[in-house]
């Protein structure tokens, strides 16, 4: 079994470049691909996050893992490939983010409250995911945009973005790690 700092230390954090990069589609589902799935879904629960991107594993690939509403008794994950935002309307709405790519901070961020995504599953099969007005809306879009090298702090205004990756540095530096927030 893994110990939790293993796992803290495969999380990359920001200001590391692979979380500004485009990921390439996966073009098949190989064992490796089902192996990363794996340990997304590990790195997920182990550090208490709802959903993470391959690129904060290192992997520069369109995979995502979510699993908003899991308790320590029931896991209900879902892994997207190559997940395509298709639909993002609705009533904009400002929601507090956490990250485990910025540990120690919170992010409130104004999206659309209305999703549906396209993705493969681990089958191949194409799938299609609607959230509306909750957490599910919230992460997919979160996910969806660490594919494209977008970050929660991209959202803020110039000088937002500065302060919050100044409490950002702060909170490195007191030794926060990934799935730590500031929740208010």
């Amino acid at each position: 079994m893994q110990n939790t700092d293993d796992i803290f230390e495969e999380i990359v954090v920001a200001p590391d470049e692979r979380l500004k990069t485009e990921c390439a589609p996966i073009e098949e589902i190989t064992p490796e691909v089902r192996e990363l799935a794996e340990r997304m879904l590990r790195d997920m629960y182990a550090t208490e996050g709802c959903g993470l991107a391959a690129p904060q594993v290192g992997e520069l690939v369109q995979m995502v893992v979510i699993d908003v509403d899991y308790t320590d008794k029931k896991r209900n994950p879902y892994v997207l490939i190559n997940p395509e935002i298709v639909v993002a309307d609705g009533e904009e709405r400002e929601f507090p983010e956490g990250c485990l790519s910025f540990p120690g901070i919170t992010v409130r961020v104004t999206r659309p409250t209305h999703v549906i995504v396209r993705a493969r599953n681990l089958d191949g099969d194409l799938m299609q995911y609607e959230a509306e007005n909750n957490l599910m809306a919230v992460c997919l879009q979160h996910e969806i945009d660490h594919l494209h090298g977008i970050t929660m702090v991209d959202h803020l205004r110039p000088l937002k973005r500065a302060a919050k990756m100044h409490e950002y540095q702060d909170a490195l530096a007191a030794g926060a790690k990934p799935g730590e927030t500031d929740f208010e």
